[in-house]
């Protein structure tokens, strides 16, 4: 086990370059399975989710090569396996999108009940529904999802509910197809928009992605390609949030700023300045923070994965807000944490009202989830004193070499064994 050590107060200034995104780069690697050439993706996140990845890939007999820092090669030339086992699964709930590549080439697939972050109940029922109108047959025995078909064939099929792996497992599923599928009431985010870019480009037909309705041509076969990984929005989010909550003045490199439209919107109104490039968003604060309320949404509108990093820089606002989770309804955990802190927070349902005070304090906090992790390591960036965060293993899901970008722009962060646990 390992703590992150914080001692607070420090402006952070400078730049920082975002990395890849784990969002985008998990479902890519999983739709290298619909090829038996050669897939190489650089700009591959060095995160524990994607280490997971990997060994959930060699699991079905995949050949890996990370041949340069950042670049991975994928050859799902032959699948000798088709179980995606319970001790992988548990720790990544993405592990459920090796199901629409597997029907898609193999036409089975055993894959064992999700787990990941604790942040409230996040079912596959849409995944599983969306096979069985693409004909495959679904039994659930002892924990795992055991699906069959001869060949998925084209469907229309509309999610009850709004998905993102869901949609970007049928996807996969529908680009090996017999037919045509219509996907309605699809999630948008720019992660989807990025996965049926590269599997048109493997000579894939994917057309509306971004849109509430796609519509995929199914191929016989896909083709092997090279492909840059889009940056993550959400590292970018974080350290934009990170300048806000230091009174300082960051730059996120390699950001595209209509991805983070909702935060910075959200930003400006809390008094930051905001400026951007195609490729670059720059957040200077003035020093005062206003308490502005939120309301999370799926994208476009403010992503759940904003909302804790946001209540860690509404905790130091000028009064009061509200904000509201509307995604997932365990999504507070982090609250008890930013309390123990100084914060003024109180939650009821789903809404949580944060009276701002004037300054936290450093204070032994656990992390629960991985955006809380991030959320209390901006709150000990700001914390008078030090801070000690324990059970970081949550944030290496999600966060590249996070100390060493923090402590370039500025910040007192160390990493440390952890005796405590």
């Amino acid at each position: 086990m390992q703590k992150i050590v914080i001692r607070g107060g420090r402006a952070l200034k400078g730049s920082v370059e975002i990395s890849g995104s784990k969002n985008a780069a998990l479902p890519l690697m999983f739709a290298s399975l619909l090829s038996r050439d050669e897939m190489t993706f650089h700009r591959v996140p060095v995160l524990r989710d994607i280490r997971t990845t990997k060994q959930l890939l060699l699991q079905l007999g995949v050949q890996l090569d990370d041949f340069a820092p950042g670049t991975l090669r994928i050859k799902a030339r032959d699948i000798i396996d088709h179980t995606a086992p319970y001790e992988l699964v548990k720790t990544m709930r993405a592990s459920v999108m090796v199901l629409g590549p597997l029907m898609a080439r193999e036409g089975r697939a055993d894959v064992s009940l999700p787990g990941g972050c604790a942040i409230g109940a996040r079912p596959i029922e849409q995944h599983l529904k969306g096979l069985e109108a693409m004909g495959a047959t679904i039994e659930l025995q002892n924990g795992y999802i055991q699906a069959r078909a001869d060949r998925l064939k084209g469907a229309d099929f509309s999610f009850d509910l709004t998905t993102v792996t869901g949609t970007e497992n049928l996807i996969m599923a529908a680009s090996l197809a017999r037919g045509t599928t219509v996907l309605r009431k699809c999630a948008i985010e720019p992660e989807i928009v990025e996965l049926a870019h590269v599997i048109n480009r493997m000579g894939g037909s994917v057309h509306g992605a971004g849109t509430t309705t796609i519509v995929i041509d199914g191929k016989d076969r896909l083709e092997g390609i090279a492909h840059e990984i889009m940056p993550d929005r959400i590292e970018a989010g974080t350290y934009l949030l990170a300048a806000a909550i230091t009174r300082g003045d960051v730059t996120a490199v390699g950001c595209n700023p209509s991805h983070v439209a909702a935060l910075l919107e959200k930003l400006d109104e809390a008094g930051l300045r905001v400026e951007t490039t195609a490729t670059e968003t720059r957040v200077i604060s003035n020093g005062n923070i206003k308490s502005r309320d939120v309301v999370t949404d799926p994208y476009p509108g403010f992503a759940t994965d904003f909302q804790a990093q946001y209540m860690a820089l509404m905790a130091l606002g000028d009064s009061r807000c509200d904000i509201t989770e509307n995604v997932f309804e365990n999504r507070f955990m982090h609250v008890q944490e930013l309390v123990r802190m100084g914060a003024g927070i109180r939650v009821s349902g789903r809404t949580a009202r944060v009276e701002g005070v004037k300054k936290l304090s450093g204070a032994h906090v656990q992390a629960t989830d991985l955006r809380a992790s991030a959320s209390l390591i901006l709150a000990g960036l700001a914390a008078n004193g030090v801070t000690e965060i324990h059970r970081v293993y949550h944030l290496d899901r999600g966060y590249e070499r996070i100390e060493e970008k923090l402590s370039k722009l500025g910040a007192d962060i160390r990493r440390e064994k952890d005796d405590m646990l």
